[in-house]
């Protein structure tokens, strides 16, 4: 085979014309024949052709646009094509690292013209093919001669372009402010698009997840939509496996997959069977999200506000959004412990909308105090509450006629109510001092309880649901202080009808009702036998068996996660066990 020599450089090193030519004739001769000559004569000009795809590669970064590149080196295209196609080539690591260098350069983020869009269109088809096309001759030769089983030899070759291009998004911003040259970042839309049909590949993971936490340092830096959404989807059909810090980074992007991962995380906890324990909330990855990135928690607080305003009066949405910012808040304290040098987003940039004097008080945890404060405590909020929506609503009876919605008119209380249905830890304690309290000490308590399954007033109807809450918390305190057997039926049918749905806008949520007559039944020190009978007979009665083993179930993890403290935990731990068992029984019998 002829020897032709390389034509010299020029004299600023830029790759002219008839480079270009020469190394055109070169492969499309290394194409055509294969044989010890041909083998040969490339690794006599291997090193020679590294340092001009080197130059070229420097031309192409210099160079402001594809088309101008394309318009000074017209067979530049094929040139590159055939060496891609060279298994020569692109077994040397150096080689194959400066072909797709080149390719990248040449990838236009915003194609201007027909000509960009075409080149786009077949540096994607190239990439795609070196990756997964069995089909080339030359390649088979290689992995014949090699030994190579085609599917190992594709797995490799997609490794090393991982490698590759991790390598080469990870480098900073390149852009100076030279219009002339080409910024760096570039290369994130075109690796993220060109990754679109690999987002399924095991292999591929690693720069998936790369390219999801690369930091946005310019407008060039962004990722494609195509390639976010293809993620989305391989990540929730469970075809891509990501670490935590890219799925986090994936919702970072991509208001969509956000949307999706709460919805399904709701979607969970409303077909379980009980309570969502927290394990699992922990293991979705959106309370640490959200502790990473407030942006991501006001979204998804904004999501919650949608399902509550659609849903009031569902305990189970209630208990996982309390759960959530339980969780959520954990996430927070245990960030802030880690970045003790770190400036740490305030509670006013995560609750933009609560009302601030609220915030503190009811984002305390009753560990974080005393038991003996707590009373104190929720006297003062809930006279805070009561405050606040007396304002509103006052403000609403004298602007009747202003044309202002009452949506708007509402928003205050809304998300005071909002506030506290995240905070219902205050709630529950509040129930438990209920068992307790005497009659001249609940009325503040019993206003909190209200207001939480209440909030809107419609038909200004408090104050005739406050007399119906008091009336069940009287039937109860004396239902449950009577030793005497067999117990007194007026009391229990007086129960049972408080507990029954009523068809009147002002009557009483029956789950506020079954939530007192549970925590009378755990808390108050009466004999287990005396409990178990009066709650079996009541719910049974009532036909609310599920939801009250589904309270049970709540107060035990709350139990366990220590919101709800008690002297004799044990104790009542044991009473909580009976209940669950002497319902469990109820419900087979049936």
């Amino acid at each position: 085979m002829s020897q032709p020599q390389p034509p010299m450089q020029t004299a600023q090193g830029v790759p002219s014309v008839q480079d270009t030519r020469f190394w055109l004739d070169k492969a499309v001769c290394w194409g055509q024949a294969d044989g010890p000559d041909t083998h040969k004569d490339t690794s006599v000009h291997l090193s020679r052709l590294k340092d001009f795809l080197q130059q070229l590669l420097t031309h192409i970064n210099d160079t402001s646009s594809t088309t101008g590149t394309l318009k000074r080196l017209p067979l530049l295209g094929q040139l590159l094509g055939r060496l891609c196609w060279n298994p020569y080539v692109t077994a040397d690591a150096t080689g194959r690292r400066l072909l797709l260098q080149c390719l990248w350069g040449l990838y236009s983020e915003h194609p201007g013209n027909a000509v960009e869009r075409k080149a786009n269109q077949w540096i994607r088809k190239v990439l795609c093919q070196l990756v997964t096309e069995e089909d080339d001759a030359p390649a088979q030769a290689l992995m014949k001669k090699m030994d190579l089983p085609p599917k190992d030899y594709h797995l490799k070759v997609l490794r090393k372009m991982v490698a590759l291009l991790q390598e080469t998004i990870g480098k900073s911003c390149s852009s100076l402010g030279d219009i002339n040259q080409r910024c760096s970042c570039d290369n994130i839309l075109a690796t993220s698009e060109a990754c679109i049909p690999l987002v399924t590949c095991p292999e591929a993971a690693p720069l998936i997840g790369a390219l999801l936490q690369q930091q946005v340092t310019c407008v060039s830096a962004a990722l494609s939509k195509d390639f976010l959404d293809a993620v989305s989807s391989a990540y929730f059909s469970q075809c891509l496996s990501l670490e935590e810090q890219a799925v986090v980074s994936l919702w970072y992007h991509d208001l969509s997959s956000l949307e999706e991962a709460v919805l399904r995380l709701l979607e969970c906890a409303l077909t379980f069977s009980g309570p969502i324990p927290r394990k699992q909330l922990e293991q979705s990855l959106l309370p640490k999200a959200c502790a990473q990135h407030c942006s991501i928690f006001l979204v998804v607080n904004d999501i919650f506000r949608s399902i509550l305003k659609q849903a009031e009066g569902a305990e189970c949405v209630k208990y996982f959004i309390r759960a959530f910012t339980s969780c959520f808040l954990r996430e927070v304290a245990l960030q802030q412990q880690q970045q003790q040098q770190q400036t740490s987003v305030s509670l006013k940039a995560m609750f933009p909308q609560s009302p601030q004097s609220l915030l503190l008080p009811l984002l305390t945890r009753p560990t974080e105090m005393p038991q003996q404060a707590w009373r104190h405590h929720l006297i003062w909020l809930s006279g805070s509450l009561q405050r606040l929506t007396e304002e509103e609503e006052d403000r609403d009876d004298d602007d009747e006629d202003d044309g202002s919605t009452r949506s708007g008119r509402y928003h205050k209380v809304f998300e005071a109510w909002f506030l506290l249905v995240q905070c219902s830890h205050w709630v529950q304690v509040a129930v438990q001092l209920l068992v307790t309290s005497e009659p001249e000490d609940c009325a503040p308590l019993l206003w909190l309880l209200t207001f939480y399954h209440h909030p809107t007033n419609r038909g200004h109807h408090r104050a005739l649901q406050l007399v119906r809450c008091r009336e069940a918390w009287d039937h109860l305190h004396s239902l449950f202080l009577v030793l005497a057997r067999p117990l007194p039926v007026d009391r229990l049918h007086s129960m049972v009808t408080l507990l029954s749905p009523q068809p009147q806008p002002s009557s009483l949520s029956p789950f506020l009702t079954l939530n007192l007559l549970v925590n009378f039944a755990v808390f108050l020190q009466q004999s287990l036998s005396a409990s178990t009978e009066i709650v079996q007979m009541v719910v049974d009665r009532c036909g609310l068996l599920d939801e009250a083993q589904w309270l049970l179930r709540s107060l035990e993890i709350r139990m366990n996660e220590d919101d709800c403290l008690s002297s004799d935990t044990e104790r009542v731990h044991l009473r909580i066990q009976a209940l669950q068992n002497t319902l469990s029984n109820a419900c087979s019998k049936k």
